[in-house]
């Protein structure tokens, strides 16, 4: 692969309309060679880099020296290389402003001055941060269309609010939480505690270090009962975060609450009813769970 990288001035300044047009040609002409790249234009003049095949690039830059729209073609760089700087875009594009590009730290007013296909030609140590400067307003370009795309975030008690009463209330709620969720915590070190004491008290009783079906029964009860725990804490906490909706948890933690009390299930002492209506109460929070998670 190669890099090929030339500078040239158009004939007519390009408005919108006319880039939009150049840059939707040079993409598909160049996807369909596997053509990689960028596209600036500043000032009346065009910077492009071109990636790809070395003989698929020169093919291009022959078609793009014929183009009328534009003169003083200069080849600056071609490069054998490895690997793509815009190894996603068939055709990146940027239409910077001089000031912007003077900027870029260590060039001063270069860009301002110099920024034509002859001074860019007789600097070529400008290339390589010029790439890397724009390589990287085209990440942070795909990175906020992205974020645009995102769901929005949902916040049960948020700090901001127009009435700053109801403001001054989410935020003592808050506090409050805050405090509960420390209260859960406490709470799931002393459920930790009574599952580690649970297995040590059966495992020395007799018959020594084996567990009977209701010693285990009970030793999983224990351990869901720490797991609740878990999930209320997670609950409590998810009012005042931004990136969940609390019925996903609540529905979870029920779920799991009437999943661990059927399975400590005392079934030689419980009606045939009690079971069946227990049974349709998970197939019921079940369903609803599965219905929450396929609409996210």
């Amino acid at each position: 692969m190669i890099r090929l990288t030339y500078a040239s001035t158009a004939i007519t300044d390009f408005s919108p309309e006319n880039l939009l047009a150049l840059l939707k040609t040079c993409r598909v002409n160049n996807a369909a060679k596997n053509i990689t790249g960028v596209l600036l234009y500043s000032h009346g003049t065009f910077f492009q880099v071109l990636e790809g095949d070395e003989t698929a690039v020169a093919a291009t830059f022959e078609i793009i020296k014929k183009d009328k729209r534009h003169k003083d073609i200069t080849l600056i760089e071609k490069l054998p290389i490895t690997e793509r700087i815009f190894p996603y875009w068939s055709m990146g594009f940027e239409k910077l402003e001089a000031k912007e590009l003077s900027e870029m730290e260590g060039f001063n007013d270069f860009f301002e001055n110099d920024l034509t296909p002859v001074g860019l030609a007789s600097h070529k140590h400008i290339i390589g941060p010029l790439l890397a400067h724009l390589h990287s307003k085209l990440v942070k370009q795909i990175t906020l269309e992205n974020a645009e795309q995102l769901p929005a975030q949902h916040e049960e008690l948020p700090i901001q609010h127009e009435d700053p009463f109801i403001q001054l209330l989410h935020r003592v709620i808050r506090l409050g939480l805050k405090f509960l969720a420390l209260l859960m915590v406490i709470v799931i070190l002393f459920g930790i505690m009574d599952v580690v004491y649970v297995i040590f008290e059966k495992i020395t009783q007799p018959p020594f270090m084996l567990l009977t079906i209701n010693d285990m029964l009970e030793t999983f009860g224990a351990f869901l009962a720490v797991l609740i725990a878990v999930e209320i804490f997670l609950n409590i906490t998810v009012y005042i975060r931004s990136d969940v909706i609390p019925v996903n948890l609540v529905v979870a933690t029920a779920l799991m609450a009437i999943s661990r009390k059927i399975i400590v299930f005392d079934y030689n002492g419980l009606s045939a009813e009690y079971v069946s209506a227990s049974a349709l109460v998970v197939i019921a929070l079940g369903i609803t769970y599965w219905l929450i998670q396929s609409k996210e």
